[in-house]
């Protein structure tokens, strides 16, 4: 062997499998994988084995010559599932003839995997995702298995997508596997990312090239490291059509092998010989694969139509019928069905008949949208059809846009609208789903909406107010502090001298707080908008000649609401804090023995299986969010809204398909356990270790105030741990989770004018964090904590929360001050362990995150806090370490007193 050449990679099963330049490209069976093949996860949860054992069988007589492996299934036990079909594997002579690859997100799994397999397997997969330290530790595992090692380009800031990102982390994971942990470099395979191309998202266009000329870089300058990849990612896009699929594979691998791609996780028995793909279905699918074209992926999807056979589309001709209307029918029966196909043609046929182009928008296109919003208004069409009507007025836009543009050059004009809308999210709140259905249901009504995003400063709305001419600024937020930056914007319109009106809305907003604290403040009109669907109506009259009546039946209006809310408070009564705690809720002590967790300190979740995830969501919320009213499954039969329920919530499952598949989202989530005991004035101590000699953390309650009848308790949460002079020794726990990545997904689809599916994301993102918060409670009760060993509930009994133990989140009624999350994020250092952060406001962004604590006493309860009065906000502010002034900041939607 010449001195500068590396041994050649040698793996094995009963047989050895040599790789190098000339053994050709190695296929690597798929089958064999629950994640990929529905037959096979029915088959390893039936416990069918045999039948089991003849899928790995039959990919190996079609030419797998290494076997993956793959048992990570939220419902199975994935350790014992490798262990049990690797031996039944090994008594196969004709399957363990070839080297096995081990195949799993969970390193229990891989670990065993690698102590019962014969030979010398392959391992699937490691990352930086976690850091260097983990990365080193289990590649030193693994090549003390003697096993060779999948490396995945993915860090600890995310996976790659571009040709940098992949070369800059296979580098680095080179360097430290060859040099930190001397790995043999002929060992280690790189999988650079195959994803999905023909998504219609243009920045996925290159993805294949990328990888491409990855692929050929480490073979440059990686020496010995071979590139492998899961090839059925780049066809996703064509799920259902096996022919489109299968050509897509051929074509990659054909260019991937001429770049030094070695091997490819494949189903071995569905790959087209290149040469035998028809000339016309090759072109289409290297102008995708190759990026030869911009319109590459509508031809191939078109083309693939074809190919496919008749769509159920095209067997029912009556579906088509309105394409023979004339072109205002079609353009407005486009908008209001929500149909994108053809509204490219429609529009460049109405430009053509328009003596400018600005026409198309002010004449056919603002007709059918006025259909729309006719039908919105009378509530014959709901939330989700408008904004997928949205949708398809903005691709028309987008296709005029070029030529209205030149004509502006040219005449030096400019177009007319209804108006200008300036939109944010106010300072140190991240929470915008709302605010952006409102942006698009204004959109469609010839609004223009300039959206500035989240965590906007007041000084940044009011100057861009003032630089784009608007006639009306909407403030949003979610998180109560929001409130308080609301009434600084009115405060600063004011001194500016501004007169624009300004809309409040948000989960947090209220009629209420808008009159009592926010109108006053601003001599223009301030108007609370309770959902997307008064939008319209309130900037119509705020921006008409009926004005004037609007404003001063407004006026009036909220005159009384404050008055109503003078005359409530001044019923209201307190008692004092000192009766309050007097007569706090007290669980019998002497005969509770609290149960010990299993573990003291954090534990952290990455990755976490998205499909366990998506089986605990709690859908009513989610048809909330697009302003559908009713509780699920009931909705969707629902005999107003089922029929749009029914839709959006197919939609909701197909997006979600796809993002599990393409894994586009991940959940990571901190938990800890820690020794606790209340002492006196509402405050529970957190210790170090059960020697609860090192206190680690303040946790600061407040109580009910609001005067009750003899014998009812005051509660707080201070109440559900045992006190300090109790012989009981309690614990509490806390959590942060978060769902990553959709911001990033959503851009992607606004870029693509497709609001619709930007909104989905980010709602069906709140419901992966909602729903991550339920999956770690029930394993905290029954198996981290363990005090509910026994619970046996289904999804409808965990959403009603019949359950014993809460898990309260700061910000909300039972414990509604935000600021004590900066408590709960340096206890778990959430920020480096989940990706979540928190604002000046206490926000956490990502805005798909859930923080808080759990209880665990069996007669701890959810409850309202309600309003306090100034000895009990006093008291706080002297627990904080705060000045009144600030206390009462944090506490103002609490506060029972005028300040």
């Amino acid at each position: 062997m010449p001195a500068n050449r590396l041994p050649d990679m040698v793996l094995s099963g009963l047989e050895p499998l040599v790789v190098n330049d000339t053994t050709g490209f190695v296929n690597v069976g798929e089958r064999s994988n629950v994640t990929g093949s529905k037959k096979f996860a029915r088959l390893i949860q039936e416990e069918n084995y045999e039948e089991a054992v003849d899928v790995a069988r039959a990919q190996v007589e079609d030419g797998a010559q290494i076997i993956d492996v793959n048992m990570d299934d939220a419902m199975l036990d994935g350790v014992a599932a490798m262990k049990r079909y690797l031996n039944l594997l090994a008594s196969e002579p004709d399957v363990a003839r070839v080297p096995f690859m081990i195949d799993s997100s969970k390193w229990e799994i891989i670990e065993a995997g690698l102590k019962c397999v014969q030979g010398k397997a392959i391992v699937n997969s490691i990352s930086l995702k976690e850091g260097e330290e983990a990365f080193i530790k289990q590649a030193r595992r693994i090549k003390m298995y003697g096993a060779a090692v999948v490396v995945m380009a993915f860090d600890e800031k995310g996976q790659a997508d571009t040709y940098e990102r992949r070369i800059e982390i296979c580098q680095r994971s080179y360097d430290i596997l060859v040099n930190r942990v001397h790995f043999p470099a002929q060992d280690i395979v790189f999988d650079p990312n195959i994803f999905p191309v023909a998504t219609g998202i243009p920045e996925h266009d290159n993805y294949c090239l990328d990888f491409f000329r990855a692929t050929k870089w480490i073979k440059d300058n990686l020496p010995g490291a071979k590139v492998s990849g899961g090839l059925s990612n780049v066809s996703f896009s064509f799920r259902g059509n096996n022919t489109v699929r299968e050509a897509m594979h051929s074509v990659f691998l054909y260019h991937a092998i001429q770049h030094g791609m070695d091997m490819a996780i494949v189903n071995a028995g569905m790959l087209t010989i290149y040469d035998d793909i028809p000339k016309d279905l090759l072109e289409h699918i290297e102008d995708v694969i190759l990026n030869r074209r911009s319109d590459a992926a509508e031809r191939l999807v078109e083309f693939a139509e074809s190919v496919k056979g008749l769509t159920a589309t095209e067997k029912d001709t009556d579906k088509l019928k309105w394409r023979e209307l004339d072109l205002q029918s079609r353009i407005t029966h486009a908008l209001v069905k929500g149909i994108t196909e053809y509204i490219e043609e429609d529009t460049e046929e109405a430009r053509q008949k328009a003596d400018k182009p600005i026409e198309v928008i002010e004449g056919p296109l603002m007709e059918g949208m006025n259909v729309v919003g006719d039908l919105f208004g009378a509530g014959k069409m709901f939330l989700p059809q408008v904004v997928k009507s949205a949708r398809v007025m903005k691709k028309a836009v987008a296709y005029l846009l070029p030529y209205i543009e030149e004509e502006k050059r040219l005449s030096g004009t400019e177009s007319e609208n209804n108006g200008v809308v300036i939109m944010a999210t106010v300072k140190g709140d991240v929470h915008d789903i709302g605010k952006n259905i409102v942006g698009v249901v204004l959109s469609c009504n010839n609004y223009e909406v300039i959206d500035l995003g989240v965590m906007v400063p007041s000084e940044d709305i009011l100057d861009a107010a003032e630089k784009h001419n608007a006639d009306i600024i909407g403030l949003s937020g979610l998180i109560t502090p929001s409130l308080d930056e609301m009434v600084t914007v009115a405060q600063m319109m004011q001194k500016r001298g501004m007169t624009q009106p300004l809309l409040i809305g948000g989960a947090t907003t209220s009629k209420v707080h808008t009159a009592v604290k926010i109108e006053p403040q601003y001599e223009s009109p301030v108007v609370h908008v309770l959902d997307a669907s008064k939008s319209v109506p309130v900037v119509s009259s705020l921006l008409s000649g009926g004005r004037d009546h609007f404003v001063n039946a407004l006026l009036n209006e909220y005159q009384d609401v404050r008055e109503a809310n003078a005359r409530k408070r001044g019923k209201k009564a307190f008692s004092s804090l000192e009766l309050a705690r007097e007569n706090a809720f007290v669980p019998d002590w002497d005969n509770y023995k609290p149960v010990k967790p299993t573990f003291l300190g954090k534990k952290v979740f990455r990755d976490y299986p998205l499909e366990e995830i998506r089986e605990r969501f709690d859908w009513t919320p989610f048809f909330k969010t697009w302003e559908l009213h009713g509780k699920y499954p009931r909705i969707l039969s629902d005999d107003t809204v089922g029929e749009e329920a029914t839709k959006l919530y197919n939609d909701a499952l197909a997006m979600l398909d796809e993002i599990i598949a393409n894994k586009s989202l991940r959940c990571d989530g901190v938990i800890g356990f820690y020794p606790a005991a209340g002492i006196e004035r509402d405050v529970t101590e957190l210790y170090a270790d059960d020697d609860r000699t090192e206190v680690i953390a303040h946790l600061n309650h407040l109580r009910q105030q609001a005067e009750r009848p003899a014998g009812r308790a005051y509660r707080s949460l201070a109440d559900f741990v045992a006190p300090k002079t109790s012989t009981a020794q309690d614990y509490m726990g806390a959590f942060v989770v978060s769902c990553l990545g959709a911001e990033e997904l959503a851009k992607s689809y606004e870029a693509n004018h497709d609001d619709y599916n930007a909104i989905l994301v980010k709602a069906l993102a709140d419901r992966f964090a909602e729903a991550f918060a339920e999956v770690l409670h029930e394993r905290v009760r029954k198996e981290f904590w363990g005090y509910a060993r026994d619970e046996h509930l289904d999804n409808d009994a965990l959403i009603a929360e019949k359950y014993q133990g809460i898990r309260p989140a700061p910000g909300y009624p039972a414990c509604p001050e935000h600021s004590e999350k900066a408590t709960l994020f340096e206890l778990l250092d959430a920020e480096n362990e989940t990706g979540a952060r928190l604002t000046d406001s206490f926000a956490m962004m990502p805005a798909s995150s859930v923080s808080g604590w759990y209880f665990a006493h069996p007669e701890a309860r959810y409850f309202g806090l309600g309003k306090i009065d100034k000895d009990q906000v006093e008291d706080y502010a002297e627990r904080k370490g705060w000045d009144l002034e600030t206390a009462e900041r944090w506490l103002r939607p609490t506060l029972g007193y005028d300040e």
